[in-house]
């Protein structure tokens, strides 16, 4: 098979169970926070809070990110698919005119900033260097699959916005308008997921410690409140039509 088939194949395969890697990174978690010395935390409390505050803006910087490039998407490109890549038309407008793969971004960055809490920094290099080496393969096959439906559209359109870091030297503004209900019928399984991850780091950090899980109420508050998100929204999304819109995926 000639590699340019083998990177597509493998995109394809590696793009159908991209929703299962935070499972994998919080069972890689375990031993990585088991390992890691945090006296440096428990000694002076500021760094604490200066890795919490640092960690959750990078994850809601990715959380923003994802949020622009969905609410702002048009209706008729791929939404949660997994099966295989799907597109009727192509993004090339908004944020999609600073960078091809927003989404992607988007994820590395609620995810990095999971990784981050850990305060391992072999592990951020390592999380960082397998997700490119992951999406890298995916964007690949993605970009395979769009150059063959949309031919010259999609090949003047890549030439001039890069995959993953931005440029905004050739900015379009978008005619969508941004879509609020977009982003709460569709993004609240990553939010209540980044919540829950921050609260596993936290625990087994604590569990680490001294091998004792000592009960807390912000545990219990911060994990209600994640549930609530959850089950909350996906009500209004699956039994009521306050989240529905017609020209939106």
């Amino acid at each position: 098979m000639a590699l340019i088939h083998s990177f597509e194949k493998s995109g394809n395969f590696l793009f159908q169970y991209r929703g299962q890697i935070p499972v994998l990174l919080f069972i890689l978690a375990i031993p990585v926070i088991y390992a890691t010395n945090y006296e440096f935390l428990s000694t002076h409390e500021s760094y604490y809070w200066i890795l919490l505050g640092v960690s959750i803006a990078l994850s809601i910087t990715g959380q923003i990110i994802r949020a622009i490039s969905i609410g702002t998407a048009n209706k008729n490109t791929s939404g949660r698919n997994t099966k295989k890549q799907v597109a009727e038309a192509l993004n090339t407008k908004g944020i999609y005119s600073t960078m091809r793969h927003p989404l992607y971004v988007g994820n590395y960055f609620m995810w990095i900033g999971i990784v981050v809490f850990t305060g391992n920094i072999w592990f951020i290099v390592a999380v960082s260097l397998a997700f490119w080496l992951y999406y890298e393969r995916i964007m690949f096959a993605e970009e395979r699959f769009l150059e063959r439906k949309f031919g010259d559209d999609y090949l003047d359109w890549s030439k001039k916005v890069p995959a993953f870091l931005p440029s905004f030297k050739n900015y379009e503004k978008t005619s969508i308008p941004f879509s609020m209900k977009t982003i709460l019928r569709r993004e609240y399984s990553g939010i209540t997921a980044t919540i829950i991850g921050f609260l596993f780091v936290e625990v087994l950090r604590d569990f680490f410690g001294d091998f004792s899980l000592e009960f807390k109420w912000s545990y219990v508050i911060v994990f209600a409140v994640a549930l609530f998100i959850s089950l909350f929204l996906r009500t209004l999304k699956h039994h009521t039509n306050i989240l529905f819109e017609e020209d939106r995926s």
